[in-house]
């Protein structure tokens, strides 16, 4: 007898779960951040800065491994005709450019990061603080990014896109 009031316990909390979740009104929207981001004037001109920023240090990248190769085929062409002390010399500078060349790509992502997150980090920022404030006004139960969504439904969920670009004043 226990069992069975155990039981229908159960299944009238149950039933009582249910008809409470469906009686809410749940309110889904979905995002995709980087069409936001994109529309974004400040996210270009940091993009803008920070590709410039990547290039420089490219192209610096490029003048040593430049400088590298220039001394690696001289070293080779004239390796028969160097005595042994030139020769140690020689190889020496060439291991050295090489791990300052490795040095610098390590510092250079670094830098890179670094700039990242001074351009890019704070407009990611602001576009975060945008859609849960419209999650907020707009009473949204659940917000998704629709970057990684695989299936909607359009009459249970809104798309936020048109309503956050409206909060910042975006076309």
């Amino acid at each position: 007898m226990k069992r069975f009031q155990v039981i229908f316990m159960l299944g009238l909390m149950t039933v009582c779960t249910a008809q409470y979740v469906t009686a809410q009104n749940l309110k889904f929207g979905y995002i995709n951040k980087d069409e936001l981001l994109k529309a974004m004037p400040e996210y270009d001109s940091a993009s803008v800065k920070l590709e410039k920023f990547r290039g420089e240090l490219v192209n610096q990248l490029g003048v040593m491994q430049g400088e590298l190769n220039k001394k690696s085929q001289a070293y080779n062409t004239e390796y028969k005709n160097l005595p042994e002390a030139l020769r140690k010399t020689r190889e020496e500078e060439i291991k050295t450019l090489d791990s300052r060349i490795q040095f610098f790509q390590v510092k250079a992502t670094q830098l890179i990061n670094e700039k990242n997150n001074e351009l890019i980090q704070p407009v990611v920022a602001k576009a975060e603080k945008a859609i849960k404030d419209v999650a907020k006004e707009q009473g949204f139960t659940l917000v998704f990014d629709a970057g990684v969504l695989y299936y909607n439904d359009d009459r249970k969920s809104i798309n936020m896109l048109p309503l956050i670009k409206a909060k910042l004043g975006l076309k």
